[in-house]
């Protein structure tokens, strides 16, 4: 149906709270880099309006924090854009806090606790080779 994949890892020691954080992030990534994957909006029997969802779906990987460093290494080198999110950002309040610790981020070195892809299906399964399905 799909000829991409939208995959999201996830560090595998994070909190609950973290996990839905940062999923949340990720995934707001991906729709804003790729917007053409929003469907049109809900509409319930009553006519009540819902705001529209990705037509495409997402799966959601777990990984140790080394794999996932792999995972990152694997992006750049194929130049798949990521979305990218790093431990120090749960300290931060706001967007432009994110952003500066961010760029602060080597990114041989980051904690990266999350990675978003969407490309096409074969390279995505490549570059999260590792990863497994989130419980």
């Amino acid at each position: 149906m799909f000829d991409t994949k939208v995959a999201l890892v996830l560090r595998n020691d994070l909190q609950t709270w973290q996990s839905l954080n940062v999923t949340a992030f990720l995934m707001s990534g991906i729709v804003a880099q790729t917007p053409d994957i929003i469907g049109d909006p809900y509409v319930d029997a009553k006519n009540n309006l819902y705001n529209s969802l990705s037509r495409q779906p997402a799966i959601v990987l777990t990984a140790d924090a080394q794999t996932i460093a792999k995972i990152h290494q694997r992006a750049i080198s194929r130049s798949i854009r990521a979305s990218a999110y790093i431990e120090e950002m749960f300290e931060t309040g706001h967007d432009a806090a994110n952003r500066e610790v961010f760029a602060k981020a080597d990114p041989e070195q980051a904690k990266f606790v999350g990675i978003g892809i969407r490309a096409d299906k074969r390279i995505v399964d490549k570059i999260t080779k590792g990863a497994k399905m989130h419980p």
